[in-house]
Order: C-alpha cells, then sequence, then structure tokens
C-alpha cells in the first residue's frame, strides 16, 4: 500500500457554507475557552497540523493508521524558512488504552492545544488492545512491541522532522497505553528522558491472582502467548521484575511519574505497587488525586500535569489557539 498522509488544516477564509462556518466558529471558541481562563479566541487564520498517516506495516502484517500532531508556522516565519528549516523538534510518544486507537487522545481530550503551546511533535499509534505486546501467533503475526521501536520510531524520526536524541523523547499512555509505557521506558530506558504513567503501573502477577480477579483473567491470556507463566515472568511484559533488577543494577531510568485516581478501579494495584516501589527505592513520582475514577477527565488533567512533569512548562513558546 502507498502511505497515505492527510493533513487536518483549519483556515477560517475557507469557503464553508453560513451554517458550517458558525459551527466551526463556535468550536473553535470551545476548544480555546476549555484551555484558558475565559475570553474570546483572538483572531487566527490556522491551526496546529494533524497529521494521520496510513501505511503497510512490516510489524503488524497490515495497514496501520497512526495519527502526528505537528508543530505550526509561527506568524513572521515563511513557509520556505519554517518548513526547509531543518528543525527537529521534541517528541512525545503517547499511547491509548483497551479499545481505542490513534483516535482517542485527539478526540477525548485537549492533548492538540497542550501540544500546540508547546511546539512539541505528538505521535499517538493503533495498537488494538494487545498491551503493546507481540501476538506472534495472532493470524499472520502482530507485533505491537516490535512495530513502535523497530518501524514507527525510524519512519517518524526520518521523514518527520522529530529529534531522536534521549532528552528529547518522551512518553506516556492511560490504562493499557500506561501498561504499554511501562514496557517501553523500562526495557528502553536508553530511548526516552521521562515517562508517565496514568492509571496503570508495573503488576505483580501472583499478586493480582489472588487480589485482582478482573486484571488476572487478562493476564491470564499474556501468559498464555508467551507461552506460559515461566515465560511470562522472564519476558519484557513483566515489568515488575524489569524495574526491579533495573534498580538493583543502577541502571539509568528515565524519569517517572504515576498518577491514578482514588476512586479508579486499579487503585488498590497502583498502591501495592508504590509500596514496592518506596522498598526498592525507586525515585518516582506519585500523584494521586480523589474523586476520579478510570476516566477521560482524569487522563485530559493528568496529561497537563506530565508534560510539566516533562519540563514543557512554558505554554506560550507556540501557537496557543
Amino acid at each position: 500500500m502507498t502511505p497515505e498522509i492527510r493533513l487536518s488544516k483549519t483556515n477560517d477564509n475557507s469557503p464553508e457554507p453560513p451554517s458550517l462556518k458558525k459551527a466551526l466558529s463556535f468550536l473553535r471558541e470551545m476548544c480555546y475557552t476549555k484551555g484558558n481562563k475565559g475570553g474570546a479566541p483572538p483572531a487566527r487564520s490556522d491551526l496546529m497540523s494533524l497529521a494521520q498517516f496510513n501505511f503497510e506495516s512490516e510489524y503488524l502484517q497490515g495497514n496501520t493508521t497512526v495519527s502526528v500532531i505537528l508543530p505550526d508556522r509561527p506568524r513572521g516565519v515563511t513557509p520556505e524558512e519554517f518548513y526547509r528549516g531543518g528543525q527537529k523538534f521534541k517528541v512525545l510518544w503517547l499511547l491509548h488504552g483497551t479499545f481505542g486507537d490513534h483516535s482517542d487522545w485527539i478526540r477525548k481530550s485537549n492533548i492538540e492545544l497542550y501540544a500546540c503551546e508547546r511546539d512539541l511533535i505528538v505521535v499517538m499509534p493503533s495498537a488494538l488492545n494487545t498491551n503493546y505486546a507481540n501476538w506472534e501467533h495472532f493470524s499472520i503475526g502482530y507485533n505491537m512491541y516490535d512495530f513502535l521501536l523497530k518501524e514507527l520510531m525510524p519512519l517518524v524520526y526520518g521523514w518527520f522532522p522529530a529529534s531522536d536524541k534521549r532528552e528529547d523523547n518522551f512518553i506516556a499512555g492511560l490504562s493499557m497505553g500506561g501498561r504499554g509505557t511501562c514496557v517501553y521506558a523500562m526495557n528502553h530506558p536508553e530511548k526516552f528522558a521521562a515517562a508517565a504513567i496514568l492509571s496503570a503501573c508495573p503488576r505483580e502477577t501472583r499478586w493480582l491472582k489472588d487480589n485482582d480477579p478482573r486484571l488476572w483473567e487478562r493476564t491470564v491470556g499474556c501468559i498464555e502467548n508467551r507461552g506460559g507463566f515461566e515465560a511470562y515472568e522472564a519476558s519484557y511484559e513483566n515489568t515488575w521484575r524489569v524495574l526491579d533488577e533495573a534498580v538493583a543494577a543502577g541502571t539509568p531510568l528515565p524519569r517517572l511519574y504515576f498518577a491514578c485516581g482514588k476512586d479508579d478501579h486499579l487503585f488498590p494495584a497502583y498502591e501495592h505497587f508504590k509500596r514496592h516501589a518506596q522498598e526498592i527505592g525507586l525515585e518516582a513520582t506519585f500523584e494521586e488525586i480523589d474523586g476520579y475514577k478510570h476516566e477521560w477527565r482524569f487522563w485530559d488533567l493528568t496529561i497537563q500535569k506530565a508534560l510539566d512533569f516533562f519540563g514543557f512548562t512554558d505554554a506560550s513558546s507556540g501557537n496557543p489557539y
């Protein structure tokens, strides 16, 4: 399949029907006030670019779609200067949860605005319900773990203005995407400066069996996929073990931020991991917030906290409109 990119860019001067133009104007104002303290948005003829990239993947054995948020051209800079200037931008690899796909963060959070304000590239792949693991025996193979590391990263670094330096790369995810963030950040700490794990954490397999039947039932499928309990425990998916060994060996890890709502059904597993992290001397930031369940309001809030944790505290470097 020939790769296809679709760029979405809104222009106030486009010839839309009056009713559509009025609706779009209302939506733009709502998006602006959602992330800012009141007031109508200043006049602006363009927004940040959103690319939907469709291509055939070697590791997924079929077509896949990735959404990529790209920084906007500043006013006063010519297209020639901006698009051919050779600048490399920092990258956030942002992972969706169970039942989701590449569009989740775009449709259900304000991530485009937050990235826009910070001149940040955001890459959002589709992972089915894989836990971001390889499933060699699913149909003709669906190797999500390998896909991000061996295919998507080279593609983004080669075809987009993205920096491949460790200090410029960050990873975050919610729920299953938080689990995937653990898998990538803890098995490949050399690739990421920091990681944010939202409503997820490394899990002790035997503890799940005795304390969380819902998570245990899903883990059984992962164990079978790896070829049995011992093989699973020794694999990259068992981030409880991976993290223990990394801390014991003094392996430099990305800076880690964990957040969970206190009303989340995963909160007991989060508390169990937090106690273990303190016991092994893991350096990490933990945040628990009252009044939130396993929900998008929490993830929209904590992705902002994660960006601050990553060091993107200046929300005026990009286009806030």
